[in-house]
């Protein structure tokens, strides 16, 4: 997701605390390479733990540790400029009662936009089957070479529909590109995965 202007919250500082906020940040980046840059998220009772023991509020500590769960998330995003082209797509693929399109490609100087819809059978009572209706976030996943980040998504009863940019862009033939989205609920931990939908160009 695209994220907002980032505004200094106080014009305050004080500057005798400078070289513990240096080495607060010394320690976030020894914590991320003694975790290969995976460190889960602490065991609640040890958070209280350090809460009781250090003086900190829980909540204080969870939304701390949430924030280092995954820095990617708060990796710079490109913004895409130049509009070139349109490249149709239309590759279809079905999947338990779903039936994913990929419709088409917008190219840009910088990057490249993709769309992917997914549409399914509305069931006729409105709490009828909540797995047909359960909405869920997407990753994609094309190659190392590429950044890609999920910008907008959004749906409906029967219908489903996101933008994914890419960067840098795809070349504008696509053939022998392979597109796999993978399923997810959305929580920070990632192990909830659901289905993966593999476009072969």
């Amino acid at each position: 997701m695209r994220m907002l202007p980032y505004e200094r919250p106080t014009e305050h500082y004080d500057e005798r605390i400078i070289e513990m906020d240096e080495q607060i940040c010394s320690l976030i980046k020894q914590r991320k390479e003694a975790s290969d840059n995976n460190p889960g998220f602490p065991p609640l009772e040890r958070i209280a733990e350090w809460s009781s023991r250090f003086g900190l509020y829980e909540e204080f500590l969870r939304s701390m540790f949430a924030a280092m769960l995954n820095e990617e998330n708060f990796r710079p995003i490109v913004k895409p400029a130049d509009f070139r082209k349109h490249i149709p797509l239309l590759k279809s693929v079905e999947q338990k009662e779903r039936f994913y399109t990929l419709t088409s490609i917008h190219q840009y100087s910088n990057a490249s936009v993709i769309i992917l819809n997914i549409d399914w059978e509305a069931p006729e009572q409105p709490f009828e089957r909540p797995e047909i209706r359960q909405h869920y976030s997407y990753e994609l996943f094309i190659g190392e070479e590429y950044d890609c980040r999920m910008m907008t998504g959004g749906s409906r009863s029967d219908h489903a529909s996101y933008r994914f940019l890419v960067s840098p862009p795809l070349p504008d033939d696509p053939s022998g590109t392979e597109f796999r989205f993978q399923e997810s609920s959305g929580r920070f931990d990632k192990m909830e995965l659901g289905e993966e939908i593999v476009f072969k160009m």
